[in-house]
């Protein structure tokens, strides 16, 4: 089918020529008046086959073809139209493209169709590459929250728990910050020749937070366990526990601080070592609450963290209560900035003295929320013991 060119297009096909993209002009009956080279190449399909057919009804599949009327009607109606295309190819492929459409009207009042064609196959690979990225991304973020969920189940099965001992009532908290923490808390009676010998308390906090601090709080825990367990004074405990981390974690770039505590059968004697933790705090009936302030550095930095005279001995009475905390109730702020710090746990603790200690514990960690502005950021252990 023979179709005349209007004049204006035999003056602009040279220049149509020279366009990076696919041009296709038609008539207003829909009629192809002119493709570029580009379009050629792009589809592999000759001018000549093209040129005064109507190239929707000739090339475009029967599912697209409704889609290329709904363009059509829309360049007639605004004059315009822009969207995503598959143009079919010689070869029976689908190109997908960006169709630019354009109604032009020439001096004698006749209208026409310039078409632009954007080949777009590298943005759809890279799409299609970054919609299998996603999934992957998605399939891996599942499994890490079922593994994150296994190993904070497994830290807090190591969480300490409440118990009444001999003379000795304790009560204890334990909740990460994230899902796993660095925190962990012991409470551990140990037995001599089938008797009981004594009470362990003990508060560790590793520096950082998440999975990294909470593996290496949990290989620590471990080792803190075995050293509890064979009875071995608190002092050779934390060089033990500096020594293991130094020698075998050396490179983690990882420290830890540990306040421990340990009451003999009955509760009337305890014995408590520090290392660079907040001071374990003994509460008395009708006085403010004694400080016991570690004697050591903080461990897992330096040979000798710890000091030669670590340990602290005290007597104590029917009554008499002991409290171990981690930094995540003491450094927490409020509204204006100000830390709750050692002195205000202090009197938090002053305050709920006199309480069940059930209620005590609650009473302290009701305080410092309601202290705290926003979430916890940090892990927070708490150990209350009672002698009875």
């Amino acid at each position: 089918m023979t179709i005349e060119k209007p004049e204006w297009l035999e003056r602009m096909e040279g220049i149509l020529e020279t366009v990076n993209e696919g041009v296709l002009v038609a008539d207003s009956c829909g009629h192809v008046l002119f493709i570029n080279s580009v379009f050629e190449e792009m589809t592999g399909i000759a001018r000549d086959d093209v040129i005064g057919h109507d190239a929707g009804k000739l090339y475009y599949g029967v599912e697209d073809y409704a889609i290329l009327e709904e363009s059509r009607k829309k360049t007639r109606e605004t004059g315009r139209s822009r969207q995503e295309f598959f143009l079919p190819t010689k070869a029976g492929d689908r190109l997908p493209v960006v169709i630019s459409a354009r109604t032009i009207e020439d001096p004698d009042g006749s209208e026409f169709a310039v078409v632009t064609f954007t080949d777009i196959t590298e943005q759809k690979a890279a799409e299609a590459k970054l919609r299998e990225a996603n999934t992957k991304l998605k399939e891996y973020r599942k499994e890490t929250e079922v593994d994150l969920a296994l190993a904070a189940s497994v830290q807090q099965s190591l969480a300490p728990r409440s118990l009444v001992w001999t003379g000795v009532r304790v009560e204890t908290f334990y909740q990460p910050a994230r899902t796993i923490g660095g925190d962990f808390g012991l409470v551990t009676p140990v037995t001599n020749q089938g008797e009981d010998s004594h009470l362990d308390l003990l508060v560790c906090d590793v520096s950082g937070h998440g999975i990294g601090s909470a593996l290496v709080a949990n290989r620590i825990y471990t080792e803190t366990i075995t050293q509890l367990r064979a009875g071995v004074p608190l002092d050779e405990m934390l060089r033990h526990l500096n020594r293991f981390v130094l020698q075998d974690m050396g490179s983690s770039g990882f420290f830890f601080t540990v306040a421990a505590a340990r009451l003999d059968r009955g509760g009337r004697h305890m014995t408590t070592a520090g290392a660079g933790h907040p001071p374990v705090m003994i509460v008395q009936p009708g006085s403010k609450p004694l400080l016991l302030d570690s004697r050591s550095m903080v461990l897992g930095s330096w040979p000798d963290a710890v000091d030669g005279d670590a340990m602290i001995d005290v007597d104590l009475r029917p009554g008499d209560r002991v409290v171990l905390y981690t930094d995540g109730i003491t450094e927490v702020f409020n509204s204006r900035g100000d830390m709750l710090g050692v002195e205000g746990v202090r009197e938090f603790v002053c305050e709920v003295a006199n309480l069940p200690l059930t209620d005590m514990k609650e009473g302290i960690l009701d305080r410092v929320g309601a202290w705290r502005e926003g979430p916890p950021t940090d892990d927070v252990s708490l150990i209350l013991a009672e002698v009875l």
